[in-house]
């Protein structure tokens, strides 16, 4: 398990909106292992990765490719 204050930390400079959560799932968030939190840093990483793109054609076409 990882240090309470540093599992957020981390999630909030990933770019994740922990305060936009319910204090039960911040907790669970609180909870998670190193590799859980690696995990789910890595998954964001790669989706924001794509982000971009997927927003572009939903901006021109208005999402009804997605």
């Amino acid at each position: 398990m990882t240090d309470d204050s540093a599992a957020i930390d981390r999630l909030n400079q990933a770019g994740f909106a922990v305060h936009a959560l319910t204090e039960e799932q911040q907790e669970v968030l609180r909870g998670l292992t190193s590799h859980e939190l690696d995990l789910l840093v890595d998954i964001k990483s790669r989706l924001d990765e794509v982000g971009p793109e997927v927003q572009a054609h939903s901006e021109i076409a208005g999402g009804a490719l997605f």
